[in-house]
């Protein structure tokens, strides 16, 4: 008995040990069918991915041209000495003898170097904050890259995603411990879409070298808003930001100046006296006024209040002692007389002052097509109320009517309300790119923004006898016995051309007797070819300083067209 059981025993442990053995080499067969048969593709593709490199091959940015075709912003190729690190693909080096590879890259070369860093803008590389993330202009451009350069002002940020180009790559096969084995494909860069300016290349370099050792802006536009030359200094050199220069950048970011804050669209100023021409139109088309209006000047008015008794002088009264007498509007405007104006800002009334200057779009941005633009500061007496706490006096309207107090616009849009004039009435948004340039890439790569909107002008309403009469006052003051003597002898000197201007000296408001010296001016009188407007901060008399500098642009301009 004990014989059978022992075998009935050792026959089932045996079928038992089949059995597992058979039901392993199932789970192994099974095994075997997931790995080849149903995940192999899966499992193939990942072995690849483990062999494959795929090495980023950086794109060029698209060109920045002047209107003549001249290059603004380039690129110029760079060598780089590479290795092959298993881990992270090609890495640069400084020892050319040890490197696997030797490249060019792009690298970005600004060609005017400080004379257009403002416009221009710079490089920088992407932020810890925008590392992955993908811009909303241009999610086709796919998350920000480590490393990775985008525009940071002017026209590199404005227009970074038509600039960035799309870049390339190379398939790298790599061995079992990651080392390059050979190249297997390359898919070459795409470069950016390049930008037509209607910058013009020598006058950009003319005004830059007018101001260069000054604190100040130089605009010039034609009567579309078409940004001839725009230049604020102090200035920077934007190669510095991408040509290793730690030092000469760290000088930039600490210079008390602020050489990288763009003047001519952020700065707040006084206008003073070129403001003049914007009340005369109110006055005007207020019909507080009209062409036959005559004041009496005797070099200051008197106002007796409940606060106490307060004069206000003319310029020429407190600097010579002289009066005017009986003058009309022209005439006013050409020797800038400010008891003519306080008395008919007055009767033009606080209100229809504020509503024309709204009208010449001065309260407001103008929609340059550069970042950072701030609007101008009309004041109210609900402003003064609200802000200082005060209320609006009549004093506050004579300051106002000569552009002091508490006005303060930027050089760009004082630039824009006197082209408006020059333009017969017509105000036009100003614009840095060519827009028939632009709308032809927008098919492809439409831009948001700023950078979207084609240049606009539109018509405000002025009746033309008035804006002739307020250009007869401005052509008077580039004439013999106005202000702006600098140019009394420009037509002399240019086939007989007609210049109109206004000259500007604002006083700075902060307790000394500097002044910031203003000069707006268009030439010819009629149909012009340019406007320009110089701004030189605590320069002194606009006449004296910033005419001088208009001058030389308005020659090097006009005898280049001769």
């Amino acid at each position: 008995m004990e014989t059978l059981s022992s075998t009935k025993h050792q026959s089932w442990l045996s079928w038992f040990l089949r059995g597992l053995l058979i039901l392993s080499f199932l789970i192994v067969l099974a095994r075997v069918v997931d790995l080849q048969i149903i995940r192999g593709a899966y499992f193939r593709k990942l072995s690849e991915g483990n062999r494959i490199r795929r090495v980023p091959i950086a794109a060029a940015r698209g060109e920045i041209l002047a209107r003549g075709g001249e290059v603004l912003v380039g690129n110029k190729e760079v060598e780089l000495s590479l290795v092959f690190d298993k881990n992270f693909g090609y890495q640069k080096i400084n020892e050319k003898g040890n490197a696997s590879e030797i490249i060019t890259e792009p690298v970005r070369d600004y060609k005017l170097g400080n004379s257009f860093g403002h416009v221009s803008g710079y490089l920088g590389e992407v932020s810890e904050e925008e590392l992955g993330k993908i811009k909303a202009r241009c999610p086709d451009k796919g998350p920000r890259k480590l490393g990775e350069l985008i525009g940071r002002s002017g026209l590199e940020e404005e227009y970074d995603c038509l600039l960035t180009g799309t870049e390339g790559e190379e398939l790298i096969e790599v061995d079992s411990i990651g080392n390059k084995v050979r190249t297997l494909g390359r898919k070459e860069p795409i470069k950016g879409m390049n930008l037509k300016t209607t910058i013009d290349f020598g006058l950009q370099k003319k005004i830059a070298g007018l101001l260069s050792d000054k604190k100040g802006v130089g605009i010039v536009t034609d009567m579309k808003g078409e940004i001839l030359a725009m230049y604020s200094s102090p200035p920077y050199d934007p190669n510095i930001f991408i040509s290793d220069q730690p030092e000469e950048v760290s000088k930039v970011l600490k210079n008390k100046d602020q050489p990288l804050f763009n003047r001519a669209i952020g700065g707040l100023y006084h206008p003073g006296s070129i403001f003049k021409p914007i009340v005369a139109i109110a006055s005007l088309e207020t019909e507080a006024i009209d062409r036959d209006f005559v004041f009496e000047d005797n070099g200051v008015i008197a106002i007796n209040t409940p606060y106490g008794n307060f004069s206000y002088t003319n310029w020429y009264f407190t600097q010579y002692g002289g009066t005017e007498g009986q003058i009309k509007l022209d005439r006013a405007i050409a020797r800038s007389t400010d008891t003519f104006f306080y008395k008919i800002g007055e009767m033009t009334g606080v209100e229809k002052l504020i509503e024309w200057s709204s009208i010449f779009n001065l309260g407001n941005e103008t929609g340059i097509d550069l970042p950072g633009e701030i609007g101008g500061l009309i004041p109210s007496p609900e402003w003064k109320l609200r802000v200082k706490g005060e209320r609006w006096f009549l004093g506050n309207t004579y300051h106002m009517s000569i552009g002091q107090g508490d006005i303060a616009l930027t050089p760009i849009g004082m630039n824009q309300a006197i082209s408006a004039i020059a333009s017969g009435g017509e105000y036009c948004k100003p614009h840095i790119v060519d827009s028939q340039e632009l709308e032809k890439s927008m098919i492809k790569n439409p831009p948001a923004g700023r950078a979207g909107q084609r240049s606009k002008c539109g018509g405000l309403g002025i009746n033309k006898g008035n804006i002739d009469l307020v250009k007869e006052g401005m052509v008077g003051a580039c004439s013999s016995g106005g202000t702006g003597y600098t140019f009394f002898d420009f037509g002399e000197k240019h086939d007989g051309i007609k210049v109109a201007c206004k000259t500007g000296t604002a006083e700075v408001g902060d307790g000394t007797n500097d002044t910031h010296a203003w000069f707006s001016v268009f030439a010819p009188s009629e149909n012009p070819d340019i406007i320009a407007t110089i701004l030189v901060e605590r320069g002194g008399e606009g006449s004296k300083v910033a005419g001088p500098i208009a001058r030389e642009i308005f020659d090097y301009w006009f005898d280049r067209k001769d």
